[in-house]
């Protein structure tokens, strides 16, 4: 998943690195969190997991170019259902660096504005989801209305960010303009998709009816 480069330039770019800091920031409260609810063994390896699909998920299925970005399915409301917060965003922020790093080393300068489009909308998602799913309810029994909600908070935040930093970056010009619509258009596949993919996850957690320490507690137990 990559903003392209060139979209975001020169001094403009020092943006990128205020708000990266700001999710980091964020993201740092809830590893905190999670370490006090279910401890240091578990969020590293529900950390190592997720990343492990975070990297697969960019690599493997699949993603295409379009606009001013990659339309990628990245699955940000499954990680969440399954392995909580704190891990899915260090698996995100992780499986970014990794793609950077091994494989798209390209993409390394527009790290801060990519992880923060992927950080942002999972913060929101789990704001989302103690407002939707009752406290008394277990994740593995939403409804296909919640997980479409979720899913397309997700994905929708990402389409806002992107569109964010291409405009940012690159103004209000009528080839931008068509360029970010295209992305947005694009993206739908993955709305349509994605809640889909959580239902079906979560039925197979149900079905198996693990309560493995991988997953987060949630996933079978009610807050």
């Amino acid at each position: 998943m990559h903003i392209e480069p060139g979209v975001v330039n020169g001094a403009k770019i020092a943006l990128s690195y205020a708000t990266a800091a700001g999710a980091a920031t964020y993201g740092a409260k809830q590893v905190w969190d999670s370490v006090k609810a279910s401890g240091l063994g578990k969020l590293a390896a529900r950390t190592v997991i997720a990343t492990a699909m975070v990297f697969s998920f960019f690599q493997i299925l699949p993603h295409f170019p379009v606009g001013v970005s990659e339309v990628h399915f990245i699955l940000g409301s499954t990680l969440f259902l399954m392995f909580g917060a704190a891990p899915a965003a260090l698996a995100l922020a992780a499986g970014l660096l990794l793609q950077g790093v091994l494989v798209a080393p390209f993409d390394l300068p527009q790290y801060g504005m990519n992880v923060t489009t992927l950080l942002a909308p999972l913060f929101a998602l789990q704001y989302l989801a103690k407002r939707l799913i009752a406290p008394n309810t277990a994740y593995v029994d939403i409804t296909y209305k919640q997980a479409l909600a979720l899913s397309t908070a997700y994905q929708g935040g990402v389409v806002a960010w992107v569109g964010f930093w291409a405009f940012y970056g690159q103004g209000f010009g009528v080839e931008n303009i068509t360029a970010v619509s295209a992305f947005a258009a694009s993206y739908m596949l993955v709305v349509v998709i994605e809640p889909v993919v959580d239902l079906a996850v979560l039925a197979a957690a149900k079905a198996l009816r693990t309560t493995s320490p991988i997953f987060t507690s949630r996933l079978h137990s009610a807050a």
